[in-house]
């Protein structure tokens, strides 16, 4: 296994196992889902899982994956070649929600660095960038940082990033950070998880529209198991539905997706439910990401006919009734 490799197990994937690398089979390109947005009422069945394919796929490792609002940006985490770094963040692009994607375009510098880049998720207005790193200066081995920008449709002016702080970063990892921009009057609206490697809990802090912290983060009991690695929470957009990766006993393979709801931002969550076959196999599947209208699951998954060890593959869902 090489040094890039090694990185990305232990500080990106966060998996508890070494990645099997399957068969390199041709998996279909994605080409399109009509995925406009629509009314949702939460009741769903979520589709066969498609692997996203190439050129976004490679035979290395793709994670992280993160839609823009208009889903016409697609941001992911890679180790390929051409990267700065152990691992970096690419943005790959299309012209049309049913337009095939490009190839990924690294975001370079300032985003990227000589270290470990990954996780990035955007703000819903697209002016926020959050992601984690080992760059130095941070609070401990990985922090979350957000960086700004004034085009939300330029993918390459991103401005320096900036460190959260100690509201949100600690001594030990912070990664996945979700932003909930939409629901800022319940008690928090940056989802993150925090813990030792191999071993992580969920938590949420205040954040307010710029980026900027209000306040200690605070640890989501109900949604954390402390004897699992929960993992990259991606929340509906209206606060009421949240999808999680974890190890916790009860799975069908290392990292499984589960999801839980609650009836208002003011109120606990659920206790997480597994997502089950198809979503979930016996290998790992894992740092689930909702799209804007919550009809479409990027994850990241190392099943069986991907292109590498880890590949990003998408699940769409169609309302009650429709």
């Amino acid at each position: 296994m090489t040094v890039s490799q090694t990185r990305f197990l232990a500080l990106v994937a966060c998996a508890l196992s070494p990645l099997s690398c399957g068969p390199e089979s041709a998996a279909p390109p994605l080409v399109g889902i009509d995925i406009q947005a629509q009314r949702f009422d939460g009741s769903s069945e979520w589709s066969v899982p498609v692997n996203v394919g190439a050129p976004v796929n490679s035979a290395d490792n793709e994670a992280n994956a993160a839609m823009s609002s208009d889903e016409l940006s697609l941001y992911i985490t890679s180790n390929r070649a051409g990267g700065l770094g152990g691992t970096d963040i690419w943005v790959s692009q299309r012209d049309c929600g049913d337009c095939a994607w490009g190839a990924p375009v690294n975001l370079g510098a300032p985003i990227n660095g000589a270290g470990t880049e990954a996780g990035p998720r955007l703000s819903i207005d697209g002016h926020l960038l959050f992601f984690q790193s080992d760059r130095p200066g941070g609070q401990g081995t990985i922090d979350i940082y957000v960086s700004r920008r004034k085009n939300p449709k330029d993918d390459f002016s991103w401005g320096d990033p900036v460190n959260l702080g100690p509201d949100v970063n600690t001594p030990l990892l912070e990664q996945a950070a979700s932003y909930l921009q939409s629901a800022e009057d319940g008690a928090g609206n940056l989802y993150f998880n925090r813990g030792p490697v191999g071993l992580a809990d969920l938590y949420y802090a205040a954040v307010t529209r710029d980026g900027e912290t209000r306040g200690p983060a605070v640890l989501v009991s109900e949604l954390s198991d402390p004897a699992a690695f929960d993992q990259h929470a991606t929340v509906r957009k209206d606060g009421r539905e949240i999808f999680l990766a974890s190890t916790r006993v009860g799975g069908l393979g290392g990292f499984d997706l589960y999801t839980s709801t609650r009836r208002s931002v003011h109120e606990p969550w659920s206790p997480p439910v597994n997502l089950g076959a198809p979503l979930n196999t016996t290998v790992n599947d894992q740092q689930p990401s909702l799209s804007s209208d919550a009809r479409t699951l990027l994850f990241t998954s190392n099943r069986p006919n991907g292109f590498g060890g880890n590949d990003l593959w998408i699940s769409t869902r169609t309302p009650s009734g429709h």
